[in-house]
């Protein structure tokens, strides 16, 4: 509810009421961050005198934002209350789309995950509408939590590609089927009774390890996925660069050598960096080495990660044995030979080629950005693990006059979902935590 006229509440800098809210925002941000706190320990954090801090709490719990959960013990004294946040003060939701599923999940205001939920893609020329796809993949979540739409506050979307903030039409996404339909944003806009924000899966990999990860002290670094396709999401002075049409980031068919020129952008795969180091090369370099096919019945993003399982695990086992780990390949690409000079290993052969494809697109983006960090995320990624991140490593500090930290990414689990719950979530605090407009 806005401030009434002549309440004191206009808004003013240095007025009570805004010297109010903002120390009620410093509580819930320390209680965020660290769990229940006395009224002691809040006071001590935040600079407030006991009174101060004993009224800011009685505010915040009648307005149902805090909530007493048990009493300090261990210490000499007296017990103490203990305040946490209400987890049910608000909810958020967020979704990862890709042309096989969508995956939704709710998390509660303290960003615990309370329910999720996996919509396959419906089966081809069905035609199921978008918007029914996303409220039935929210409405899963939902019911895991034991929620409703009324109980969410926001929602992000995460998707391949951009939405151009001209047009409001997808780009960079051919192939996510029904997302490019115009008017889309407008029909999901008047389905949703709640805010909805879009951005880019990559993007959204980067915030969660920005905000949860890897990358939780830096300003400038590039997140490299590596999964279905290439992507890259660019973080400059702490904020992602999303270009002028969202394009930003679209490193898939960056030229390399190598590759032919991806003349057609709108096609994915087509030439370009994508064509030398994407998920679908893996198996082809593979067979060409004589490593036995892995299984029928798998993706070639599985089938990829597989092989490149296999590869690292065969380096960790060279390095137990003492034969220490596998040299970089050089810049030509020709693999090194395998550590003991075993000139029969194929697996370690394939994550040195491989590492040398990677890196040879990278090196033109960390040429351009000059970042401290890199994070590489991704089932690929996390397949090859630190033996190809320390391959990778090697040969991009051959490769480019830049030599940023290579780190392999923390957020492991849905990193695209946990993104679009945090971006979600931000909304969501800020708006909720703003008791100012509660009076």
């Amino acid at each position: 509810m806005p401030p009434t006229a002549g309440s004191g509440s206009s808004g003013t800098p240095g007025t009570p009421s805004v010297l109010r809210s903002m120390n009620d925002r410093a509580a819930l941000d320390l209680l965020l961050a660290h769990g229940p706190l006395s009224r002691t320990r809040i006071g001590h954090l935040t600079g407030l005198s006991k009174p101060t801090a004993s009224q800011l709490l009685a505010r915040l719990e009648a307005a149902g934002l805090v909530e007493v959960t048990g009493t300090s013990s261990g210490r000499p004294g007296p017990s103490a209350q203990l305040y946490a946040l209400n987890p049910t003060s608000a909810h958020a939701a967020g979704l990862d789309v890709t042309p096989e599923r969508i995956r939704a999940a709710v998390a509660d205001v303290t960003g615990r995950v309370v329910g999720e939920y996996r919509l396959p893609a419906p089966p081809r020329g069905s035609n199921v509408p978008v918007v029914k796809q996303v409220g039935d993949a929210l409405d899963g979540a939902l019911k895991a939590a034991g929620l409703t739409r009324a109980d969410v506050h926001r929602l992000a979307v995460g998707t391949p590609g951009a939405f151009d903030p001209r047009t409001g039409r997808l780009r960079y996404a051919s192939h996510l089927p029904g997302w490019h339909a115009p008017g889309l944003l407008e029909e999901l806009a008047a389905a949703l009774p709640f805010p909805v924000a879009y951005e880019n899966d990559v993007n959204l990999a980067a915030i969660a390890e920005q905000r949860l990860g890897a990358a939780r002290e830096h300003d400038d670094f590039v997140l490299l996925w590596n999964e279905g396709g290439l992507g890259a999401a660019l973080v400059i002075g702490g904020r992602l660069h999303r270009g002028w049409r969202g394009g930003a980031g679209e490193v898939g068919f960056l030229p390399v050598p190598g590759a032919p020129l991806a003349r057609h952008v709108t096609r994915a795969g087509a030439g370009g960096y994508q064509e030398l180091a994407g998920a679908q090369v893996v198996p082809e370099l593979a067979r060409d080495l004589g490593i036995r096919p892995v299984p029928r019945g798998r993706s070639y993003v599985e089938t990829a990660g597989e092989l490149l399982r296999r590869a690292a695990t065969e380096v960790a086992d060279a390095a137990a044995e003492g034969s220490g780990a596998p040299d970089a390949p050089d810049v030509s690409g020709a693999p090194a030979a395998p550590p003991g000079g075993d000139a029969g290993s194929p697996y370690l052969a394939l994550l040195r080629t491989y590492a040398t494809r990677l890196a040879t697109g990278l090196a033109s983006i960390v040429s351009v950005l000059d970042p401290e960090l890199v994070v590489l995320s991704g089932a690929l990624t996390l397949a090859g693990g630190d033996a190809l991140r320390d391959l990778v490593q090697a040969e991009l500090d051959e490769l480019a006059a830049s030599r940023p930290r290579l780190v392999v990414g923390d957020v492991r689990e849905h990193p695209v979902l946990r993104g679009a719950l945090e971006t979600a979530l931000t909304a969501t605090r800020d708006e909720v935590f703003d008791t100012s407009a509660r009076r």
